[in-house]
């Protein structure tokens, strides 16, 4: 049997789901790091552990070194230290270093989660990505718009998800962004040259430096979009023929980008540009499962369980290539107005013209508050042999689905 550890700060759904992915895995004894009670997890999840730790602070590097020990006095040596949010990642390779445990150190685990390091690493290995500069005044910060011009893109070094990410589109925006977040020594403002063209990411699975499974998305629009122009509804694309010539170079690239950040095994989401002119640009890279249900619709293409391959790979260092029998899409709905959710028009017409395509849904429940995010109040995801098919039909959903607040 293998120890397994698992840091779940938090018991939000999805990262349950990979939680119980690896208590499902074969040969596995599962322990369970998490800031939150154990009284909140379900039951059916809490009787497969065998040992959980509440931390004060399950982020903190220090306090998971305490808790790991503490669990390892009960369960016997750790193989494995398992966790999948983005903050996650430093401090899990921080505890790995320390206590000797296989998997991502702290040195990797800073090239993916600091992106102003990670653009320079990429550089340097003649990658394609954003000219970027990290300010620490505002002068600094003004010198680089200035030098590229704008648009320019703020966001904190350690972001994800496009949280806290502002597109400035002159020097007035951009005292406005420098007053409401000064950058300082302590904390930076990464800046970057605005990439036009269209978003993609790129999601993979390594084993022992060797990439054996990817996918691709398209976003319409993109994620930063959703976030500054609130009504809109976006969708993701994720097309059956992942192996088409036009994706090869940016496959290329993605392999020679996660070697060099230092990824050897694991699952990874690259963010990336493909400009007007066909060349491509890598945005960013997470050495973790991506989010916002990219991690079902890969599930849905492949007809497979990405949730518990990912945990195979991680816990045994196995994967098994499902194939790709289907395109997958999801429509995200989000609120129009301000208030609570009212009712949701053009539900019975899209589920006649749609039903069929419709795998999951998550439908936003009336009286609910709007969430806040670019995942917005709710999705559906359709399937079909056909991308073109559906591509087709997220468009009908975002034109035909509308959420209204109130």
């Amino acid at each position: 049997m293998s120890n397994v550890l698992f840091v779940a700060p938090f018991f939000m759904e999805t990262t349950l789901r990979f939680v119980d992915a690896v208590a499902g895995t074969p040969g596995v004894r599962l322990g369970l790091i998490s800031q939150d009670p154990l009284e909140k997890l379900p039951p059916a999840l809490a009787s497969r552990l065998a040992g959980h730790y509440r931390a004060p602070d399950a982020l903190d590097a220090d306090g998971l070194v305490v808790a790991v020990e503490a669990l390892g006095r009960r369960l016997g040596s750790v193989d494995r230290l398992l966790g999948t949010l983005e903050e996650l990642q430093v401090p899990l390779g921080v505890v790995r270093d320390r206590l000797g445990i296989r998997g991502m150190g702290a040195e990797a685990a800073e090239n993916f989660r600091d992106k102003a390091r990670m653009k320079s690493v990429l550089r340097d290995a003649g990658l394609p990505c954003a000219r970027h500069a990290l300010a620490t005044t505002a002068g600094q910060a003004r010198a680089f718009a200035e030098g590229i011009g704008y648009p320019v893109i703020v966001k904190p070094p350690a972001g994800s998800g496009a949280r806290s990410t502002f597109r400035i589109e002159d020097p007035q925006g951009l005292d406005a962004c420098l007053a409401t977040m000064p950058p300082s020594p302590s904390a930076p403002a990464l800046l970057e040259e605005f990439v036009t063209g269209r978003e993609h990411s790129f999601d993979s699975i390594f084993v022992d430096g060797r990439m054996v499974w990817y996918s691709v998305n398209h976003y319409y629009p993109t994620p930063l979009e959703v976030l500054r122009t609130p009504w809109i509804q976006w969708c993701v694309l994720s097309p059956r023929e992942v192996d088409d010539p036009r994706y090869h170079d940016i496959r290329d690239a993605a392999v020679q980008a996660l070697r060099v950040l230092g990824l050897e095994t694991g699952l990874s989401h690259m963010e990336w540009f493909r400009r007007d002119d066909g060349t491509f640009a890598i945005s960013e890279v997470g050495a973790r499962p991506p989010g916002a249900q990219f991690t079902t619709l890969a599930s849905y293409a492949g007809d497979f369980d990405l949730y518990a391959a990912w945990a195979r790979v991680m816990v045994h260092g196995e994967f098994i290539h499902p194939g790709r029998p289907y395109a997958a899409g999801a429509a995200f709905l989000k609120g129009q107005g301000r208030g609570r959710v009212k009712r949701i028009a053009g539900i019975e017409e899209a589920q006649r013209e749609l039903g069929h395509l419709v795998v999951e849904a998550r439908l936003p429940k009336i009286g609910q508050l709007p969430t806040g995010t670019y995942e917005g109040e709710g999705y559906v995801i359709l399937r079909s042999p056909s991308t073109e098919i559906v591509e087709e039909g997220l468009a009908r959903l975002v034109r035909g689905l509308r959420v209204e607040l109130g």
